[in-house]
């Protein structure tokens, strides 16, 4: 893969949260036909699987997806150093470490959220990476886990102290405690509330560190709300189930006044990509679910995805298109 990281510079004023089993490349495609200036991550890659397995399966991409960013869970230095080199050399223009995730899986594999628990371990990851590769690398965790004093603040201050002065050039925090016995579901519950204060705190507390906020950001108006707290918002669940919804992002956040698509046309601009990958369509199908969210044709759109049938979806545009 060609490295472009010098072109396109990437903003973390919005981005797209890296999200397992949603945000391959195929979504990211999609996305990028609605807005054009957020960064988007990969969905997190396990260092051992990059490191042994196929890597032009894990990390291929479709130039219209930049800005991009590659997220790797691990926590072998020397490994995650090698990983920042595979994402450099494929052209990805930033290497984010998950230290946040709190499914089981990830637990096992010691990265994640578990990593709060040895914030020096994640410290000494930035380092060699840092070392290893010029972009920049970054760090997403959450506020602290359960069991911390207090409301987390002190655990996060140190993990922030820890992480910038190896090098980390930007802190991602998801405004929530992590408990590690918990699915990510529940993690996300009312047994977990959200405390987007501590995460106003940290910003206040290393002024220029830039720092994002992650964690129920669902409309325009909350973005607005965090910016004037935060350096940048990154976006999860809203993105994937109302995709549309970000079609204003690039003027309203960017100044960006690029011609924006109707649904039609970014329907239309999909019709050739799942034509080229027709043996991936039960993948690529539904990540393209929302697109009509809250729409009167919604139901028969999403129906007629449903069957995996690209002649009936250019039948559905050409009946349907206003």
């Amino acid at each position: 893969m060609k490295q472009i990281q010098e072109k396109n510079i990437p903003s973390y004023k919005i981005s797209i949260a890296p999200m397992l089993d949603w945000t391959d490349r195929h979504f990211r495609f999609f996305l990028r036909q609605i807005c054009k200036r957020p960064l988007f991550y990969s969905e997190m890659i396990a260092s051992p699987a990059l490191v042994l397995g196929n890597r032009p399966k894990l990390l291929d991409y479709s130039p219209e997806e930049h800005p991009l960013a590659l997220q790797v869970g691990g926590s072998h230095p020397q490994m995650m150093a090698q990983c920042a080199q595979y994402g450099y050399d494929w052209g990805y223009q930033e290497i984010n470490i998950n230290a946040g995730c709190p499914s089981s899986r990830v637990q096992a594999g010691a990265f994640g959220a578990v990593l709060m628990k040895t914030p020096e371990i994640v410290a000494d990851c930035v380092a060699e990476m840092v070392a290893k590769v010029n972009i920049p690398i970054t760090v997403k965790t959450r506020i602290s886990l359960v069991d911390a004093d207090g409301n987390g603040f002190n655990a996060l201050f140190k993990f922030a102290d820890l992480v910038q002065k190896a090098g980390c050039s930007h802190l991602i925090v998801h405004a929530r405690q992590a408990k590690l016995n918990l699915s990510p579901k529940d993690n996300r519950g009312e047994r977990l509330p959200l405390n987007y204060n501590v995460v106003y705190q940290l910003k206040k507390s290393f002024p220029d560190m830039p720092i994002s906020i992650n964690g129920n950001i669902l409309n325009e108006d909350s973005i607005q709300q965090h910016l004037q707290f935060v350096d940048g918002v990154m976006i999860g669940r809203w993105a994937y189930g109302n995709p549309y919804a970000l079609a204003q992002i690039d003027s309203l956040f960017y100044q960006d006044q690029h011609p924006i698509l109707s649904r039609w046309e970014v329907l239309e601009n999909m019709i050739p990509y799942l034509e080229k990958n027709q043996d991936k369509l039960s993948i690529i199908c539904p990540h393209l679910m929302g697109l009509f969210h809250g729409q009167p044709n919604a139901k028969i759109y999403k129906q007629t995805l449903m069957n995996r049938n690209i002649d009936e979806l250019k039948n559905f545009l050409r009946q349907n298109k206003e």
